[in-house]
């Protein structure tokens, strides 16, 4: 079966560096969710290596964590999460499908061990209330 041609327009060495550069912690919306939460006097531990899933923050005062999920990257449900690359097509939806098959593995083990799983989207953030991500009631 003849391989289908390359469409991309930077070279395999150029995209190769592109997505070295796309961050995985203290990206622009993690920071700006951790630094309206210090603002409300909230402490919390990042990324902690030693918990399922290595989630963005944690609150062990509230036992709730919180991840901080890129609508593309995770599927998001939103206009962002829902568009698939027109290239490599096939590529793209299996892995967001493995990250989301890997999100809610680490969810379920968190909840076993107790913990609060929070997760905002990328796309919430502007329309956030902070302060209500640590209510339990929410």
């Amino acid at each position: 079966m003849k391989k289908p041609e390359r469409t991309d327009v930077f070279s395999k060495e150029k995209r190769a560096e592109v997505m070295r550069a796309v961050k995985s912690k203290d990206t622009k919306p993690e920071i700006a969710l951790r630094k309206a939460l210090f603002a409300l006097g909230y402490r919390y531990r990042l990324n902690v290596r030693d918990m399922p899933g290595k989630p963005d923050l944690v609150f062990p005062k509230h036992r709730t964590v919180i991840f901080m999920h890129g609508c593309f990257w995770h599927g998001h449900h939103c206009k962002r999460g829902a568009r698939l690359p027109k290239t490599n097509t096939d590529y793209w939806r299996d892995k967001i499908a493995r990250n989301q098959k890997r999100d809610k593995k680490n969810a379920a083990a968190l909840r076993k061990l107790g913990w609060r799983v929070v997760t905002v989207w990328e796309c919430e953030l502007r329309s956030l209330n902070p302060a209500a991500l640590l209510d339990p009631e929410t």
